[in-house]
């Protein structure tokens, strides 16, 4: 049940476009394009099946995964900023 302007199901919607937009930004950061052979970072041999199992792989998977903490590091959520927050 909905109160002032909000129609009904608008939290739903609400939560529905951020999850369609989380979903947007994941796939456009996945590799695209042929695969490398050699990593770009530190031009170690990318195996055949790493090459395979992702197309578009630029990174061997020890230079993958410091990319990957370092992007967890510096990234995050906003609550601050998030409606659910404001209504606490």
């Amino acid at each position: 049940m909905a109160t002032g302007w909000a129609g009904d199901g608008a939290v739903q919607d609400q939560i529905d476009a951020t999850v369609k937009d989380a979903i947007k930004r994941a796939r456009s950061q996945l590799p695209k394009g042929p695969s490398l052979e050699h990593c770009e970072e530190c031009d170690v041999a990318i195996p055949e099946a790493r090459r395979k199992a992702l197309p578009g792989v630029r990174l061997c998977v020890q230079c993958q995964e410091a990319l990957d903490r370092e992007q967890r590091a510096s990234g995050g959520y906003n609550r601050r900023g998030s409606k659910d927050s404001q209504l606490r």
